[in-house]
């Protein structure tokens, strides 16, 4: 049983690579300036749209933001997208989100998801890591409907907190759980505002 799980990881694992190669080659064009504009608009989409959002990242030490994760899958799958951590309103660095998946799928999404990095722990947790897995290591909160409703400014207890928007596409269901986030390099980070 534990040889097919190896198995059936390792494959999605090789479609994630795949669909992150090919969503890679297309991602290299969106220069730092682009990654910067891109999520600096996705962060105040959400914010302003979001009063939950708003609340947490007023307390938020760093933010990760990923403004366009695409998925796409067919029993096995994979997700790829690029953004970058802010500090206040200033780019500190650039990141790419990457997820393998197998099991009952088929279709492709996109969607976007900002994870606000709580206190210094996390932050420093993410800066000294060759990759961050969502699940191992910090406690990352996923923010619903549900978890929104009693979520307040005096209930920020964990390490993280991370809001997916923008769903459009045929698959069900978005799930975070399991994303690498690695560092990457897009040279000199400009400021950026939000």
């Amino acid at each position: 049983m534990n040889s097919l799980r190896n198995t059936m990881m390792a494959c999605a694992m090789a479609v994630a690579t795949a669909v992150s190669l090919s969503f890679a080659s297309a991602a290299q064009a969106a220069s730092a300036e682009d990654l910067n504009r891109d999520s600096a608009q996705a962060l105040r989409h959400l914010t302003e749209t979001n009063r939950t959002a708003n609340d947490v990242a007023r307390n938020a030490r760093a933010i990760l933001v990923f403004p366009n994760i695409v998925k796409a899958g067919l029993v096995f799958g994979g997700s790829y997208g690029e953004g970058t951590m802010m500090k206040g309103n200033r780019v500190v660095d650039y990141y790419n989100s990457v997820s393998g998946s197998w099991g009952l799928q088929a279709g492709a999404q996109s969607y976007g998801y900002v994870v606000f990095l709580m206190n210094n722990k996390a932050v420093e947790y993410i800066e000294k890591t060759a990759g961050f897995e969502i699940g191992v290591g910090p406690t990352v909160v996923v923010v619903d409907e549900g978890v929104a409703k009693n979520l307040s400014t005096s209930t920020l207890k964990d390490d993280a907190y991370a809001f997916i928007f923008n769903q459009q596409g045929l698959m069900a269901g978005i799930s975070i759980e399991g994303t690498k986030i690695s560092r990457i390099d897009r040279g000199q980070a400009p400021s950026a505002s939000r």
